[in-house]
């Protein structure tokens, strides 16, 4: 085998172990914490109020602030339901093959340790009421070379009616790639 061969061979095998764990390009460096941010209803809220949620930021953001740098809003629909409104539903999300959404959980908040890879809503509307749980991913960032999403957890803690918003803790995990939703420096 050449040097240049060899070379290109491992070039190769680099890239396809950076492909299959982005963890292995850097360490995790920020610590995973839990925050509470309210959202007001996109349809009625003052736009001096926060509508949607950034993970890529960890805060609640402006819609109209922000452009399309946000995973989701917050509505109300017209039955006076609350609802999570996808980035690709409001017709904001990338081509990207990797589009930001959420996945409803069934277990508590503090045993949603590792978001999963893939299952998210990320083209339809999503019902939500006080207690519901979701995994949340964003659309590929370009937090590294080969761009990955980040992932998050959150528990919708209050919905009131009247003021049309939802409060809820939010775990974001900002390093690139890692999965681990628990509390201070995430290992994978």
């Amino acid at each position: 085998m050449s040097r240049a061969t060899r070379r290109l061979s491992l070039l190769a095998f680099a890239v396809v172990a950076a492909c299959t764990d982005p963890n292995q390009l850097a360490k995790a460096t920020l610590e995973n914490r839990v925050d509470t941010l309210t959202l007001y209803s996109l349809a009625t809220a003052p736009l001096n109020q926060p509508s949607a949620y950034s993970l890529t930021a960890g805060t609640a953001v402006r819609t109209w602030d922000v452009g399309t740098n946000f995973d989701f809003a917050y509505s109300t629909n017209s039955a006076g339901k609350s609802v999570f409104l996808t980035l690709d539903l409001l017709g904001l999300a990338s081509s990207s093959s990797v589009k930001p959404g959420l996945i409803r959980a069934t277990s508590s908040f503090d045993q949603m340790t590792k978001a999963p890879l893939d299952g998210y809503v990320t083209s339809d509307t999503i019902l939500v009421a006080e207690q519901d749980l979701f995994f949340l991913r964003t659309g590929i960032t370009t937090c590294h070379a080969l761009g990955v999403p980040l992932y998050g957890k959150l528990e919708v803690l209050d919905i009131d009616s009247v003021a049309q918003s939802v409060k809820f803790r939010v775990l974001s995990d900002q390093n690139c790639g890692y999965r681990g939703l628990g509390l201070g420096i995430p290992k994978s």
